[in-house]
């Protein structure tokens, strides 16, 4: 069988290849016609060019703009709209402006309101803020004129910050934090911002005078998104292949010599009562060093690293037969994250960076990333920990390079490792194991074709008869009124990726799907459309079916921007182990049962632009050899701009047949959410899990008392909810400063 599907891996693509290398491209809503080749990329919205020169004289950040060089610049504006109709220009007027000196990029904003005396919505000033619930304007840059990865920079009405990287041609990773300036100011009929982003806070091509870039406006007022160069309504504005052009005057400046040095202290106090009367305190120091090899790669130092000031994972009842995935959200992991962490799909990881630092302390680490020339990108990481009691100390290893094909495809390698060192002499695990493979990543010019074939090894010093192998085919074809997907996938029974993230093996997976989308007129609804899926498991050794979900969906999302979506799934399960459907360890069902269910599910989310919103889920019908039923809530009220509080609910209620007999799990998290200024917040997030039997409350407070400089204080308690006797508690302070 490995056999089998690693031919059918490398035949697909070497077809995909083939196919692509040639095909034409169409560009979905054109005002301008016209091609231009743009350092070697095609760009489907060539005709979109905003000039930039260096300025004269000096730029005061204070929202006014009234500097000459602002009034000489080349003017971005008439943006078209990209929702809820993609065939017009936008109502809102925009107008965006840019400039440099030999240090920065300048940027000048002017967004007049398109209703008279209309609010302007802000969910508050904490930066990196949710697109859909604020008033706002981002930029999408490509230095490096590959159409898929840059940088995105923006700013919400009330002065809010948001930056992040961008891979896959669309994808923004709001985790990246990086030094700049801005300033917004509100009018009675407009808002403006300036901004002012370093170019040692930028990775880019020195040598080129082109990049490629976008900008994106949203006003809720009117429920229009809009962008200046103009994107098809089923793609997100950020979509990288309908950037237009930024024209340099010249190839922008040198940033020269760009070392970041940002060292940090920290203490805690921690006391666990299950375990110990004694409190735990702690002080210590560490840091992290950003070093540029060159302006387009980056060296990254780590020693001893603390994450306490990391958010806190939001907890869910857990009534599936497989490991849960939660994301990255440390800082130190997420520049060129898509390097390393976009190979394979979520469930068949050959690296997650999550490993690193799960069952022991962080000691050192270091990684180099970045571009090399127009067509490689290259990432390699080393990360070391400690040993523990339980766990021996580890090192972790994987190296990335990934070459770009045709005009906006590539095709990547990765090699992941991780090797134990003083290991104790009854460790029963592998002393090392090794994840290595290839993966091709499609993405056509206009962006309707996507998708990636990949095929993965691993290696382990432990004996294994089974196959080894993981291969996965994507396929993606979205136009504006459908959608086409096909998934396959195969985890081989005795394939290992202790540094990756495969909840699941032994499966061969097949999932087809289709969804069609109508956009009415004169109508109070925006678009509304249905979904087919079929999702298929097999086992490989006689490819006998072991799962499979039938899904059939209705979605309607209204103006307003209220919708509703209603689901029907048909259920098959053959269980290949035991299997507690509550996950309490009460009882088990047996192997090789089978079992088949039907159930149904609503979703309703209100109009999100309310000082007051939610969103309600319920569902009904069988579950394994019983029934159940669910309902969720997330209710959330703003008070603008200075934050939010809101409550996420969940209650789970299953009815199955003896030992079990009803068991009710709740889920209850309000969280307060306080933004005094844009750089002082201030957050409680409270979490009973029934299931879990514990209750938790994390808050934390921060002070950026300079830019991307910060001072923590997190507080963490846990308690057994029936008593409220404290299971364990601890306090962390950490300040850090980036020097620059």
């Amino acid at each position: 069988m490995a056999h089998t599907v690693t031919l059918i891996t490398f035949s697909a693509l070497f077809l995909l290849i083939l196919f692509f290398s040639d095909t034409p491209s169409a560009h979905a809503f054109q005002v301008q016609s016209g091609m231009a080749e743009r350092n070697g990329a095609a760009g489907l919205n060539s005709d979109y060019v905003l000039h930039i020169q260096k300025m004269e004289g000096e730029i005061i950040l204070d929202g006014v703009i009234d500097e000459e060089d602002w009034l000489r610049a080349d003017v971005a504006d008439d943006f078209f709209m990209v929702t809820p109709y993609d065939t017009s220009y936008s109502v809102a007027k925009s107008e965006i402006r840019m400039t440099y000196d030999d240090d920065a990029l300048y940027l000048a904003l002017i967004f007049y309101d398109a209703v008279e005396d209309a609010p302007r919505v802000v969910e508050s000033l904490r930066p990196d803020f949710r697109f859909g619930a604020n008033d706002n304007f981002l930029m999408f840059i490509d230095p490096f004129n590959d159409l898929t990865t840059g940088f995105s920079f923006g700013v919400n009405a009330a002065g809010a910050r948001w930056d992040g990287t961008m891979s896959d041609g669309y994808a923004v990773d709001l985790a990246w934090d990086t030094k700049w300036e801005s300033v917004t100011k509100n009018y009675d009929d407009r808002w403006v911002a300036e901004m002012r982003i370093p170019f040692k806070s930028l990775r880019y091509d020195t040598g080129s005078d082109r990049w490629n870039i976008n900008f994106s406006r949203l006003d809720l007022s009117i429920n229009e998104k809009s962008s200046w160069a103009p994107v098809p309504r089923q793609f997100p504005s950020a979509a990288l292949a309908y950037t237009g052009t930024l024209q340099w005057d010249q190839p922008p400046p040198d940033p020269g010599l760009q070392l970041s040095f940002i060292p940090y202290i920290f203490g805690s106090a921690s006391h666990d009562f299950e375990t110990t009367d004694e409190t735990n305190y702690r002080t210590d120091f560490g840091f992290d060093s950003k070093l540029a090899i060159s302006s387009s790669l980056n060296l990254d130092l780590t020693y001893n690293p603390d994450f306490s000031q990391a958010d806190v994972d939001q907890q869910i009842t857990n009534l599936d037969r497989f490991e849960l995935f939660f994301p990255e959200k440390r800082q130190f992991f997420l520049e060129n994250s898509d390097l390393f962490a976009n190979f394979g799909t979520q469930n068949i990881r050959p690296f997650f960076s999550r490993r690193i630092g799960i069952d022991a302390p962080v000691l050192a680490g270091a990684r180099l990333s970045g571009n090399i020339g127009r067509d490689w990108r290259v990432g390699v990481m080393n990360m070391y920990t400690e040993d523990t009691d339980i766990h021996p100390s580890s090192n972790f290893f994987v190296a990335t390079a990934q070459r770009k094909m045709f005009s906006r495809s590539n095709l990547s390698a990765i090699l992941a490792d991780r090797q134990n060192f003083r290991q104790p002499d009854e460790w029963s695990g592998n002393s090392y194991n090794r994840t290595g493979g290839l993966q091709f990543n499609l993405a056509s010019e206009d962006n309707f074709w996507t998708g990636r074939v990949f095929a993965f090894r691993s290696f382990s010093d432990r004996e294994n008869d089974g196959s080894e192998f993981s291969q996965g085919v994507e396929l993606n074809y979205n136009r504006q009124k459908y959608q086409l997907r096909f998934d396959q996938y195969y985890v081989g029974e005795s394939y290992i990726a202790e540094a990756g993230f495969v909840p699941r093996t032994d499966f061969f997976q097949l999932r087809p799907r289709f969804t069609y989308r109508f956009y009415p007129d004169q109508s109070s609804i925006e678009q509304h459309g249905m979904n087919l899926q079929l999702n298929s498991f097999f086992r490989p050794s006689d490819f006998s079916m072991t799962d499979r979900v039938t899904s059939l969906s209705y979605y309607i999302t209204f103006h307003n921007l209220s919708r509703i979506e209603m689901s029907v799934n048909q259920n098959f399960v053959v269980l290949r182990n035991p299997f507690d459907p509550t996950n309490t360890g009460l009882h088990f069902l047996e192997e090789g049962a089978e079992y088949n269910w039907l159930d149904a599910i609503i979703q309703y989310r209100s109009d999100t632009r309310k000082l007051f919103r939610y969103t309600l889920t319920t569902g009904y019908g069988g579950f394994y050899n019983g029934n159940r039923w669910f309902v969720e809530g997330d209710i959330n009220y703003r008070y603008q701009p200075y934050g939010s509080v809101s409550l996420f609910a969940s209650y789970n209620h299953l009815d199955l047949p003896d030992p079990w007999n009803e068991h009710s799990f709740w889920l209850v998290g309000p969280r307060f959410d306080i933004t005094f200024t844009n750089n002082l917040f201030f957050t409680t997030f409270i979490q009973y899990n029934e299931q879990l039997d514990n209750l938790n409350i994390n808050s934390r407070f921060q002070w950026r008392y300079s830019p991307v400089s910060d001072i923590f204080i997190v507080y963490t308690d846990n308690y057994f909810p029936e008593t409220m006797a404290a299971r364990n508690r601890g306090v962390v302070f950490k300040m850090n400063y980036w020097f620059n």
